[in-house]
């Protein structure tokens, strides 16, 4: 796991998002997985900006769906498909068939939940899968004590993910869904890149438990560690509770430039 402590959000949005430039030039149709919440905003603002700038082309992109809530109508607009499609999807200027997610109305919700995780292997795994991190922890909706082995499922929130997401519902929880399909760790330690962007001083535990604990399903985030390929990136806030910090910094400063992120 390789860990790079910038200045603030924006300085980690614009790194993410010139190593997505960098496989979209190797790799044109790349499956870009990509999360939600406030967090990965600066890195789709990035990669928006240079598509519209011509330093790369993104038109063959495909992007993938982390999660979704579960009983959210059809273009309810905090579903997460349409947050997706809002924030990522329409201004790369990808056609909707470029797209995959979960189906969270789907009536067999369980088969819903085993279709998608084919449909990801069927389209060649995700390239690069973008993450974000609860205050406890968690990746996707990944709860603590999830399976590290877990598969695309059904998962009830906690309370205390319902309450941190209830800014998104006019800060009303009662609208907030108990319950998300989410790609299980499992599934997203699948993927052939794990970039992990947290920022913030309340998210400085949790990503201290995640780089320098141990791996244990208590801290979903940890099984980061048990990927080939995994980085993660973090503002000074974020990084104030990392022992190894000064570590860090002094490896990404000697890092080659030939290693990308």
């Amino acid at each position: 796991m390789e860990a790079v402590i910038v200045k603030d959000a924006k300085a980690g949005g614009e790194l993410i998002a010139d190593g997505i430039a960098d496989l979209l030039r190797r790799k044109p149709d790349a499956l870009l997985g990509v999360a939600t919440g406030s967090t990965p905003i600066p890195i789709y603002d990035a990669l928006t900006a240079q598509v519209r700038a011509g330093s790369v082309d993104a038109s063959r992109a495909r992007i993938a769906q982390l999660d979704e809530y579960v009983g959210l109508p059809a273009g309810h607009p905090e579903s997460y498909r349409s947050t997706v499609l809002r924030q990522v999807v329409e201004p790369l200027g990808l056609p909707a068939d470029h797209f995959m997610g979960p189906d969270g109305s789907a009536e067999d919700v369980q088969a819903a939940c085993e279709a998608y995780d084919k449909a990801l292997v069927d389209a060649g795994g995700v390239d690069l899968q973008i993450l974000g991190i609860g205050t406890d922890g968690h990746i996707g909706f990944n709860e603590p004590c999830s399976s590290l082995a877990s598969r695309t499922r059904i998962k009830t929130l906690t309370e205390q993910t319902r309450v941190d997401n209830a800014r998104f519902f006019d800060d009303d929880i009662d609208q907030v869904p108990h319950h998300v399909i989410t790609q299980g760790i499992g599934t997203i330690l699948e993927a052939r890149h794990l970039v992990l962007l947290a920022t913030g001083e309340g998210k400085a535990e949790a990503v201290a438990q995640t780089v320098e604990g141990p791996v244990a399903a208590l801290v979903p985030a940890s099984a980061l560690q048990l990927h080939p390929h995994a980085t993660v990136v973090v503002d000074e806030a974020a990084a104030s509770k990392l022992k190894l910090a000064d570590y860090f910094r002094h490896t990404y400063a000697s890092k080659p430039s030939w290693q990308g992120i």
